[in-house]
């Protein structure tokens, strides 16, 4: 149902801003919010910045950003929609073929 404006008062078109400008606020407020959920602090990370792809650790949320400390020990804060997670490869089991099992040992 679209809304006729032709109207409305200056003061009730200010007021109909207003109340546009804080939903959309609190629309990016949670999908930001929905955002940073996808990562947790002490996660591998990386982003892309102007002189390359960046790797650090997220440490903390901010409102609209996370703390990510580099791997050079520099601290930034990034919007969480420029992240991405980074698989640590040390840590997976070698991957058995199909239809073979580990033994156990006794």
């Amino acid at each position: 149902m679209p809304i006729d404006i032709e109207d409305l008062s200056f003061e009730e078109l200010l007021e109909l801003n207003q109340r546009v400008v804080a939903r959309l606020k609190m629309l990016e407020s949670m999908q930001t919010h929905i955002e940073m959920m996808r990562f947790n602090p002490g996660q591998r990370v990386s982003f892309e910045h102007g002189s390359g792809r960046l790797m650090g650790t997220l440490v903390k949320y901010n409102r609209k950003t996370v703390t990510v400390v580099t791997d050079d020990g520099r601290r930034w804060n990034a919007p969480p929609h420029l992240l991405a997670p980074v698989k640590d490869a040390g840590t997976a089991e070698p991957q058995q073929p199909a239809g073979k099992k580990k033994k156990q040992l006794r």
